[in-house]
């Protein structure tokens, strides 16, 4: 009797893991993995993806909408094309973070373990950490006070499709306290601030402007 208890509860234990695990897909509207649940890829066409605090799922991705990833929640990938990327609190991504034309942002503890790219948008850190480095073309960046990038930081020139984007200049501040590891290089004109108490690599095409204070 006891072996037959033991036997049903590691396959309901099996099953319920399997169902939790799966994939979530929608072509109009929100993508939703709830507080503390576990999931696959989840993933919209048309819609917003919302991982909720403590959650852990694979990639989460849409095409139009913003994703977000709750406290403490954990996801393998982020990307959308058009809209915003939020991490709040010491959520992770093991891997990529990537949008084209919408803001990213890293709350308190937020951690990137790889890439971290988009094209237009800001891009904030809020005593947050990046693995593998930050590109944009035309993004407003801000590594915030106590932030730590490791692979440099790249604003790539604007191809031909950017053109209109050509005259205005990025505005790129590193903050106090804040860690840049690797090349900050600038394939562009940009208004570069670094804050007298910051540490970072060689800068290649931008001349820093100092700052003291919480800002420029």
């Amino acid at each position: 009797m006891r072996r037959t208890l033991l036997s049903l509860l590691i396959a309901l234990s099996v099953s319920g893991a399997a169902l939790a695990d799966d994939d979530i897909s929608k072509v109009n509207g929100s993508a939703t993995v709830e507080a503390g649940q576990h999931a696959g890829d989840v993933h919209s066409v048309n819609g917003s993806v919302r991982i909720g605090d403590r959650a852990i799922v694979q990639k989460a991705s849409t095409v139009n909408g913003a994703v977000e990833l709750g406290e403490s929640a954990t996801a393998t990938v982020l990307k959308t094309v058009n809209g915003a990327v939020t991490l709040h609190e010491q959520a992770k991504v093991t891997d990529e973070v990537e949008t084209v034309n919408g803001k990213v942002r890293l709350d308190r503890g937020a951690d990137i373990k790889g890439h971290l790219s988009n094209v237009n948008g800001e891009i904030s850190l809020d005593q947050a950490h990046v693995g593998g480095g930050i590109e944009t073309v035309n993004a407003d960046v801000t590594i915030g006070e106590g932030s730590k990038v490791e692979g440099g930081l790249l604003v790539k020139k604007p191809s031909m499709s950017w053109f209109n984007n050509n005259d205005r200049k990025p505005k790129i501040v590193i903050g106090p306290h804040a860690v840049v590891q690797g090349s900050l290089t600038f394939e562009r004109e940009v208004d570069l601030y670094v804050s007298d108490s910051a540490t970072v690599g060689k800068i290649e095409g931008a001349t820093a402007k100092k700052f003291s204070g919480s800002a420029p």
